[in-house]
């Protein structure tokens, strides 16, 4: 699952980011909400973690714009405003859920878990490209019905690059979604874990579904697809 969080506090952004990732999701954390907003409504997330006392574009005025622009996204909004009027106007503005500042991570797992049962927008449970299945929910990747083992970090790599199928994806688009601006995701690591699945992915089959595109970064795609 793809997940957009919106926090302009570093040091909380990267311990909500590890604790998601941990769980096998996808994250991209963004600081500002002119950032969000053009995230949100370029790539489809299967969450959006919103805080409310943003720079450039407050969390409310946010969540309205995206839902007038009809961003069905569920939205949950974490934050320091624990007022009855601030939890009823982030709701009527179209928020999902709202879970106030300090908070347990078990809280909000259980909260971003439920949402995202919640959501009808999610295509499939299992992704397909060719002969190669990653299934979300029970993270089993097979090719040719041949199981395939990943270590966490592979599995996370793998399922962008699958979500992206047919796409190219930049390298900074990986460090991004599966590393995270906490990690020091450089070039040569990228190349290393790309290696590592194509080890996994390709080295036993006629055709090879990961691509590298020279400067640029990776694609994984149909055989036959230009």
């Amino acid at each position: 699952m793809n997940i957009l969080l919106v926090e302009d506090e570093v040091k909380i952004a990267v311990f909500i980011r590890r604790a998601l990732v941990e769980q096998h999701y996808s994250v991209h954390v963004v600081h500002n909400g002119h950032d969000a907003l053009i995230q949100a409504e370029i790539h489809p997330y299967n969450l959006i973690i919103l805080d409310i006392m943003l720079p450039q574009k407050d969390g409310f005025t946010l969540c309205e714009e995206l839902r007038n622009n009809r961003v069905t996204t569920p939205i949950l909004i974490l934050t320091v405003r624990n007022s009855l009027h601030d939890k009823v106007r982030g709701l009527n503005l179209g928020a999902d859920d709202y879970l106030t500042k300090p908070f347990e991570i078990e809280e909000l797992l259980a909260r971003t878990r439920a949402l995202l049962r919640r959501d009808k927008t999610d295509k499939s449970t299992v992704l397909k490209v060719a002969d190669l299945s990653l299934n979300q929910v029970t993270q089993e990747v097979t090719r040719a019905g041949k199981s395939i083992k990943l270590t966490s970090r592979e599995y996370t790599l793998l399922r962008y690059l699958m979500l992206h199928a047919n796409e190219v994806v930049t390298r900074t688009m990986i460090t991004d979604h599966v590393w995270g601006e906490d990690s020091a995701a450089f070039t040569n690591v990228i190349d290393v874990y790309i290696n590592y699945i194509r080890n996994k992915v390709d080295k036993d089959f006629d055709i090879p579904l990961i691509h590298t595109v020279r400067l640029i970064g990776y694609t994984l795609k149909e055989p036959g697809v230009v």
